[in-house]
C-alpha cells in the first residue's frame, strides 16, 4: 500500500453530520444529553433524583473508549491486547489489587481481537463518541445508587431503562413532537451547542466540488434535525454543496447490511415514503446500504472503482464499518487531539460565548480524564515489586488499524491543497505516522513502546 494519501486522488468525498462537519460546544451539548436521559429516568422509572444533580468534577468520569460491562456494572479499559488497564464499579475506580484480582492480566471475557468486537451486545457497550459519552457517566452513578440503595447489589438490569430513554428523547418523530428535552433545547438555542463552520471550511468544500469531486452526507440523524444542523453551520443553501445527502442511514447497518435489508427510501417532508430497489440518482433519501449507493458512484463517475473517502467521529459507526465492509478511505476525526496541547484543553468555545452561559460546566470531553487516563497508551499499575508496563490501549489500535489518517477537524487540513500527501497509517509506517497534523504528545514521547 502507499505510504501516502491524497483527496486529489479520491473521487468521491464523503461526511458524516455529527461531531465531523458540525462541531458541538461539548461544555455545553454534554451537560444537555446527560439531563434528557436522567430527567426520564428520575421521572418515568422513579429513579433517585439524586442523578440530576452533577458537578464540574463528575465530568473527569467521562473518557472515550470505555466498556460497561452491563450485567455486573464495571467499566473497564482495554489494552490492545484485551487485558483490562483500569476499572471502575459505578464511579469508584478499583485499586490495583481489586483490578488484578478481578481481571488477573488475562483478557477481558468478551474481548475478540481480530475484525473487532461490535460496540453493542447484549453483554456489554462501548462508549466511542460525544453523543454515548455523557451515558457513561449517567449509567456509573446509576450504578452507584442501586448498589448503595440495594446492599451491595452484584447484578443489573437498569439498561432496558436506559433504551427506552433514547427512544423517548431521540425516536424518528421526536424532533417535530418536540419529545424529551434535547430537541426542543437545541431548537430554542442553537448557538448555545452548535459550532458554525468556519469559512475554510465552507471554502474547502466548494474547492472539491469545483475539482469535480462527488460530495456525500451520510448521517444517522434524522432528515428534520440533519436540517437544522446543516442550515445553522453551513448557510440556507447547504443542500448545493452536497450531491447525495442520506440521512436515517442507521450506521454501521448502512455498511454492512445486505441491500434487501436496508433499501433507501425516498422523503417527502422529512417522511419516508417509498422504498427503492436500487439507487439511480443523487438527491436526499432515506436509510439505504453502501451497495446501491457504490453502484450509482460508479454510474456517476463513469468509473467501474471509483475512490471513496469518509470522514467521521465514531469508529464503531464510521470509521471501522466503512474501510472493513466497504473498503473506503478514511478519516477519522478525533478531538482528543484537539486536547491534547500538553494538558492544556485547546479553546472549546468561542471567545464570545465565554461567561454567555452560566451553570455548572462539563469539562470539554475530549480532554485527559484523571480517573481513566490516556486514550491513547496506559500502564498496568503495578502491584508490589513490579514496575508499571506501558500498552496501547484498544481504542489507539483500532485507529492505525482502520483509519487511513486522523486529525481534530476539518478545519485543520482546510487550507491545505488538495493533492496534500498525508502520510497514511499503515503497516509499514510507523504507529504514529498518520495523525496530523501531530501525533499525540503521549504517543511521541512514546515511539519506542512496543506492545506488550
Amino acid at each position: 500500500m502507499a505510504q501516502h494519501f491524497s483527496l486529489a486522488a479520491c473521487d468521491v468525498v464523503g461526511f458524516d453530520l455529527d461531531h465531523t462537519l458540525c462541531r458541538y460546544n461539548l461544555p455545553e451539548s454534554a451537560v444537555l444529553i446527560y439531563n434528557s436521559f436522567a430527567q426520564f429516568l428520575v421521572k418515568e422509572k422513579g429513579y433517585d433524583k439524586e442523578l440530576l444533580t452533577v458537578t464540574p468534577e463528575d465530568w473527569d468520569f467521562c473518557c472515550k473508549g470505555l466498556a460497561l460491562d452491563l450485567e455486573d456494572g464495571n467499566f473497564i479499559k482495554l489494552a490492545d491486547n484485551g487485558t483490562v488497564l483500569r476499572a471502575s464499579h459505578g464511579t469508584k475506580m478499583m485499586a490495583p489489587e481489586a483490578l488484578a484480582e478481578e481481571y488477573g492480566g488475562k483478557e477481558w471475557k468478551y474481548f475478540m481481537s481480530d475484525t473487532g468486537m461490535a460496540c453493542r451486545s447484549g453483554k456489554y457497550y462501548f462508549y466511542d463518541n460525544y453523543f454515548d459519552l455523557p451515558g457513561a457517566l449517567l449509567c456509573a452513578r446509576v450504578v452507584d445508587s442501586l448498589t448503595k440503595q440495594n446492599n451491595g447489589q452484584k447484578t443489573f438490569d437498569f439498561w432496558k431503562d436506559i433504551v427506552a430513554g433514547i427512544q423517548h428523547n431521540y425516536k424518528m418523530s421526536a424532533f417535530k413532537e418536540n419529545c424529551g428535552i434535547y430537541f426542543p433545547e437545541i431548537k430554542r438555542d442553537p448557538g448555545r451547542y452548535l459550532h458554525t463552520c468556519p469559512e475554510s471550511v465552507k471554502k474547502w468544500l466548494r474547492q472539491l466540488k469545483n475539482a469535480g469531486k462527488i460530495l456525500l452526507l451520510i448521517t444517522s440523524s434524522h432528515s428534520d434535525y440533519c436540517r437544522l444542523l446543516c442550515e445553522y453551520i453551513l448557510g440556507n443553501d447547504f443542500t448545493d454543496l452536497f450531491d447525495i445527502v442520506i440521512t436515517n442511514a442507521l450506521k454501521p447497518g448502512f455498511f454492512s447490511h445486505l441491500p434487501s435489508q436496508r433499501p433507501f427510501w425516498t422523503l417527502e417532508n422529512d417522511e419516508e415514503q417509498e422504498a427503492l430497489p436500487s439507487l439511480d440518482k443523487p438527491g436526499w433519501y432515506s436509510q439505504g446500504n453502501a451497495v446501491h449507493l457504490y453502484e450509482l458512484l460508479k454510474k456517476m463517475t463513469g468509473k467501474s472503482e471509483p475512490k471513496v473517502v469518509y470522514f467521521g467521529d465514531s469508529m464503531h459507526s464510521d470509521i471501522f464499518p466503512a474501510r472493513h465492509y466497504s473498503n473506503w478511505e478514511t478519516v477519522l476525526i478525533l478531538e482528543e487531539l484537539r486536547g491534547d496541547r500538553d494538558g492544556k484543553p485547546e479553546e472549546s468555545e468561542p471567545l464570545e460565548k465565554k461567561g454567555k452561559y452560566e451553570g455548572p460546566k462539563a469539562k470539554p470531553l475530549n480532554t485527559l480524564s484523571k480517573k481513566w487516563g490516556s486514550f491513547f497508551i496506559d500502564s498496568v499499575s503495578g502491584l508490589e515489586n513490579t514496575e508499571d508496563s506501558l500498552f496501547y490501549t484498544w481504542s489507539c489500535k483500532r485507529i492505525s488499524t482502520y483509519s487511513t489518517i486522523a486529525i481534530p477537524s476539518i478545519e485543520a487540513i482546510a487550507e491545505l491543497p488538495l493533492d496534500y500527501k498525508f502520510s497514511r497509517f499503515s503497516s509499514s509506517n510507523s504507529k504514529t505516522a498518520g495523525y496530523y497534523p501531530n501525533p499525540p504528545s503521549i504517543l511521541s514521547n512514546n515511539e519506542t513502546l512496543t506492545a506488550k
